[in-house]
Order: C-alpha cells, then structure tokens, then sequence
C-alpha cells in the first residue's frame, strides 16, 4: 500500500469536515440543526486527502456559466486552493504527544471555508513571511508525500493557494497562528462584480491604477487593508504595495492609521449602493446556484424527483441526490415517497 515506506512511518491521522447552515456555529437550520453535514476521513494519506477533497467539492455550491455553446460550472473555492489546504495541514501539523487526539478540522459556513490543524507555524515561518520561507517540523512525511505526489513541490503550497484564488476573482486567504493551532481562511465572495465595478466607476476621474481600485474593493468587504494584505491581493512587493497605498490616501479616499508595522487603511468614502437598474437580470446581478435552481424549479413546477434535477443541473445521478437530501436535511425542500417514487417539494 506504502510502496518503499513501511506503516510506521506514518502517524495516525484524521480529518473531519462539518458544514454549517449559516456564517455562525450557532446559526440553526429551520429544523433546529446545528449543521447539514458532518463526516470524518481516516486511512493511509493519499486515499484520504483524495477522499476528503472529493467529498468537500461536492458539498460546494456552484454557479453555471455559459460560454459560447458550452456549460460551466464555477464552484464557490477553486479545487487548487483546497487540496493545497488539505496537503499542508497533513504535512505541517504537529504530530507530537502533546497534541495527541486532535485532528484537522475542515469547516464550510455559508460564507467562508476554514481548514485549522494543530500545532503553529514552525522555525523562522511567521504569518507575514510564510510565502518566501519554508520550514517543516515533519522533513521525513514531507518527503514521502513528495514521492507519493500528494504535494508537488515543497514550499509552493501558499503560493499555488493564492494564484487559485486570485484567478478566480476571490480575495486571497486569510492566515492565523494561533501557536496551538493554524488555520487557513477562505471567503467565497467575488470581488469584481457588475455591482463593484459600478461602484468604482464613480472614482474614474481618479489617478487609481487596477491594483488600487481591486483594494478599494476589498475595502468594502473588511474594516482595513495592510502593506500585507495588499501584497497577497495584487501579488507586487512591499515597496510597490507601499507606495500603491500612499497614492490611495492622496485621493482622499483612504484614510492611514498607526505606525510603523501596525499602520493600516481604512475606506473613508461613504459606501454608496448602486441601484439594482444597472443590471440587466436578476441572473446578471447573482449568478444562480445549483441550490437556487432546485427551489425555483420545485416552486413552479411543485416538486422536483433525481431524474429532473439530474436533466436540470447537467450533474450525475450521485450529485443530485446529495443536493436533493441536503436541501431535504435542512428544511428547505420536503422529501415524500421511497425508492423511484421520492420527490422532493416545498415543506
């Protein structure tokens, strides 16, 4: 099973994954659920880093594009992003008797997707330089998850994360040692939408260069930005990303606060909502999800069976029925009948 490698060469691992209903823990489903999905991965690495990737990109909701004469399915975080995310918890946790019994764990709010494994960053790695220096508490299982090609090439981990989500119009992953435990971020949320680009229009007298204006816009989704966070969301170098934040103040519509390492920026230009005209559709203003064509097809036509949806979504019989029994797990659609005669229909 292990090849050259013997089976104590491999600690004993565990992933779990637990979807919630909202963007809390504590945010409860219309049934009173506390979430709509909990599964565990055990077994040898590579069957278990494939199992649990598979399983969570199932459980993404997804978009459909459409380009030219073919269908697209866009899911909420790029695969790359996540399976990096899974292979450096394995590599990187601390497998030490101080942590025995604890395990990575994976969590998807309806907003966001955290990856957290136990133990920090390890020898001169630190939150701010992660991306240029590479240290491993675990060189050996580093070394056979090289040879097993479960990671690629040692140190690109951070930097295939953050291409991932960049390619795919997302703000880039947000890091956080906590010493006892690391815990990866990702938000869902694209930056450049018809309505952010509306919005940004109104600075366009403005001397702003693209990299400016993307930060304007992550601006909008959290209190301030940093030398750091620029860097990541534009991929330039300090001193680019300095300079770049400077001439945002210059326009008035950023404001610096702290000093030294703890200065930040915050958006000081009231935020004023687009109107909802500027969008063609309602399709153009959110694109539909596979969840949101479900429920409209089962409100016009009073219920929806596999069959339907599978035509529906373009999707295999095995994704429909996880969409139909989640969306039936947390009260959205009722489920009536068994076997070939189960529909699903508004409760």
């Amino acid at each position: 099973m292990f090849g050259k490698y013997p089976q104590e060469f491999f600690p004993q691992l565990m992933i779990t994954f637990v979807q919630y209903f909202g963007t809390t823990e504590d945010e409860k489903t219309p049934q009173g659920a506390r979430f709509v999905d909990n599964r565990r991965f055990e077994g040898p690495i590579t069957e278990m880093v494939d199992e649990t990737e598979t399983y969570i990109m199932s459980a993404m909701r997804k978009s459909s594009l459409i380009d030219g004469i073919f269908r697209r399915d866009i899911t909420e975080y790029p695969r790359e992003s996540l399976r990096e995310s899974i292979a450096n918890a394995v590599a990187h946790r601390d497998y030490s008797p101080y942590v025995r019994g604890s395990y990575i764990q994976i969590r998807m709010f309806a907003n966001r997707l955290e990856v957290q494994s136990p133990g920090g960053l390890f020898g001169n790695v630190t939150v701010d330089n992660l991306e240029d220096e590479h240290s491993t508490r675990n060189a050996r299982l580093m070394r056979i998850m090289e040879d097993m090609q479960v990671v690629e090439n040692r140190g690109s981990g951070i930097s295939a994360m953050l291409h991932a989500m960049r390619e795919a119009n997302l703000e880039p992953p947000r890091f956080d040692d906590r010493r006892a435990s690391f815990k990866v971020t990702f938000h869902n949320h694209t930056l450049m939408t018809a309505e952010a680009i509306s919005w940004l229009n109104q600075f366009s007298h403005l001397p702003l260069n693209d990299q400016q204006r993307l930060a304007l816009v992550y601006l909008r989704q959290h209190s301030h930005i940093d030398n750091r966070d620029y860097r990541r969301l534009n991929r330039v170098d300090m001193m680019i990303a300095g300079q770049d934040l400077r001439g945002m103040v210059q326009t008035g519509l950023v404001e610096q606060t702290g000093f030294g390492r703890w200065t930040k920026y915050v958006l000081k230009v009231k935020d004023v909502s687009i109107d909802n005209s500027v969008y063609k559709n309602d399709e153009e203003k959110i694109p539909q999800t596979d969840e949101e064509k479900i429920l409209t097809y089962a409100q016009k036509h009073g219920s929806i069976n596999n069959t339907k949806c599978r035509d529906l979504l373009v999707v295999d019989s095995n994704r429909a029925s996880y969409l139909l029994k989640k969306m039936a797990k947390t009260g959205i659609l009722k489920r009536e009948g068994t076997r070939r005669w189960t529909k699903y229909s508004l409760p």
